[in-house]
C-alpha cells in the first residue's frame, strides 16, 4: 500500500467510530492547549519584558528600599523594617554622580487616587508619580502634546503635571486640549503641560493610567509617611562604565545612608537586565510547568488512542485476515496501525494548537502585552503528538501484524 492508501484507510476507520474517536481527538487537544497556551501567553510575556528592559536601557538599575520581587508575606515585613531611601538621600547621590556621564532620576508612587477636572472626575484608580526631568528619558516616555516636566520645575517646585492617556480620556472626553487645564489632585491643583502618548498595558496594569508632578511637590503632599521611600532610576554612560558605576553606587549608598563597614546593605540595588532574568525565568518555569500539565493529558489521551486501535484490530480480524491471505506482509499491517495512529494523534495536535494559540492570544490581551506565535511550542507538540502515537499504537499494530490469517478468517 502507498501512503495515500494508509490515510484513506485510516480515514475510513475513524469515520466507521465517530464517538470514539471525537473523544480521543478532545483528549489529546485538551493536552495540547495547556502546552501551547502556557508556552506561548509566557513567551508572549517574556518577549513584552524584554522589549520594556531594551526600551529602557540595557545597562540601567534600580536603587530601592525593596526588592523589585518579593515572595512571602515575611519577606515582605522584613523589608518593610528598613529605613525609607528619604528624598535628600536621593538628591544627595545625584549630586555625587555628576561628572560620572550617569543619568539619574529620582522618583517615587503613589496609587488608588482620583484626578478632577470641573465637574469630571477619574475613578480612584490613578497612579500619582513624583520625580524629576530625567524620568522621561529614562522610561522612555513619548509626548502626545506639550512637554515634560524640566529641571526649572523641581527647582521651583512648580504645580505642573503630565497626564497619560487614560486621564486624558476620562477628564477631557471628544478631543479637548488638555493643555493648561487644570486638574485637582486631593485639595491641590496643578496645570497641565503635557500628554503622553498611549502605551498601553503589561501584565494586566495600564500605562497610560498615571499622572506625573515634580518630586519636591509629590513628598510635601502625597507621600504616605509609614511607606513613603524614594527610588533611583540610573543609566550608566555606556555598557563598559556599568559595572564600576554600579560598584560606586552601593559605596555612595552606604555613605550617604550611614552604614558601618559591618552592617549590612539596608537598600537594594538591582540591574534591570538582572531583574529581567528573573522574571524570564519564573515565565518559563510557568510554560514548562504547563507543559507538564499537558504531557500527563497527553499521556491519558495516549490510552485512549491504544483502546481506540486495540477495538479497531478487533473489529477487523477478518479483514486482516483477508489481507494476509491475499498476500498482505506483516510489516504491511504494522505500518497501517502505526499510521492510523500517528494520523489520530496529528489530527488532534493540529485541533489543539488551533485553540491553544486563541487562547495564548487571548491571555496575552487580557495582559496587555503582544502575542508572540508559539512556533516552538507548536513543533515541539507535533513531535510530542507523533510520539504519543507511535508509542501507544506500536502494540495494537503489532497485535494486528501477528495474527494468523487462518485463525482471523474464522473469526466472528
Amino acid at each position: 500500500m502507498t501512503i495515500g492508501e494508509y490515510l484513506v484507510s485510516a480515514y475510513d476507520t475513524f469515520r466507521a467510530q465517530p464517538v470514539r474517536t471525537v473523544l480521543t481527538l478532545v483528549s489529546i487537544a485538551i493536552g495540547i492547549v495547556a502546552i501551547v497556551g502556557a508556552g506561548s501567553a509566557a513567551t508572549a510575556l517574556e518577549h513584552a519584558l524584554t522589549s520594556e528592559i531594551v526600551a529602557s536601557g540595557s545597562y540601567t538599575f534600580l536603587i530601592q528600599r525593596t526588592p523589585s520581587i518579593i515572595t512571602s508575606g515575611e519577606q515582605w515585613r522584613r523589608y518593610m523594617r528598613r529605613r525609607p531611601i528619604s528624598f535628600s538621600q536621593g538628591i544627595e547621590y545625584k549630586r555625587r554622580m555628576e561628572g560620572t556621564g550617569a543619568l539619574v532620576s529620582l522618583y517615587s508612587v503613589t496609587s488608588a487616587m482620583t484626578i478632577r477636572s470641573g465637574e469630571r472626575h477619574t475613578d480612584p484608580d490613578v497612579t500619582l508619580v513624583g520625580s524629576d526631568e530625567n524620568f522621561f528619558a529614562l522610561r522612555n516616555y513619548r509626548f502626545a502634546l506639550g512637554r515634560p516636566l524640566v529641571a526649572d520645575d523641581i527647582a521651583h517646585g512648580r504645580m505642573v503635571a503630565v497626564i497619560g492617556n487614560d486621564v486624558r480620556t476620562d477628564l477631557f472626553p471628544g478631543g479637548e486640549n488638555p493643555l493648561g487645564r487644570e486638574i485637582q489632585i486631593r485639595n491641590q491643583r496643578f496645570t497641565i503641560v503635557g500628554v503622553l502618548e498611549p502605551k498601553g498595558g503589561i501584565f494586566g496594569q495600564s500605562q497610560d493610567n498615571m499622572v506625573i508632578v515634580p518630586i519636591p511637590v509629590f513628598v510635601r503632599t502625597y507621600a504616605e509617611e509609614w511607606m513613603y521611600s524614594v527610588s533611583i532610576f540610573v543609566r550608566a554612560s555606556s555598557q563598559a562604565a556599568l559595572e564600576e558605576l554600579f560598584d560606586e553606587s552601593i559605596g555612595v549608598m552606604r555613605n550617604i545612608r550611614g552604614l558601618r563597614p559591618e552592617q549590612e546593605n539596608d537598600f537594594e540595588i538591582e540591574m534591570l537586565a538582572s531583574l529581567a532574568d528573573q522574571l524570564g525565568t519564573f515565565l518559563r518555569f510557568v510554560g514548562l510547568f504547563g507543559a507538564f500539565c499537558g504531557a500527563i493529558a497527553l499521556l491519558a489521551a495516549g490510552v485512549g488512542i491504544m483502546n481506540i486501535m486495540l477495538i479497531s484490530v478487533k473489529e477487523r480480524t477478518r479483514e486482516i485476515g483477508v489481507r494476509k491471505a491475499l498476500g498482505a506482509t506483516v510489516r504491511s499491517i504494522l505500518w497501517q496501525f502505526l499510521i492510523e495512529a500517528v494520523v489520530l494523534s496529528q489530527v488532534g495536535a493540529l485541533g489543539g494548537i488551533a485553540v491553544g494559540s486563541l487562547l495564548g492570544a487571548l491571555l496575552s490581551r487580557v495582559a496587555g502585552v503582544e502575542f508572540v506565535i508559539p512556533f516552538g511550542w507548536a513543533v515541539g507538540s507535533i513531535a510530542a503528538c507523533t510520539l504519543v502515537g507511535v508509542s501507544f499504537g506500536a502494540y495494537p499494530a503489532w497485535r494486528a501484524a501477528k495474527l494468523s490469517p487462518i485463525e482471523a478468517l474464522r473469526y466472528e
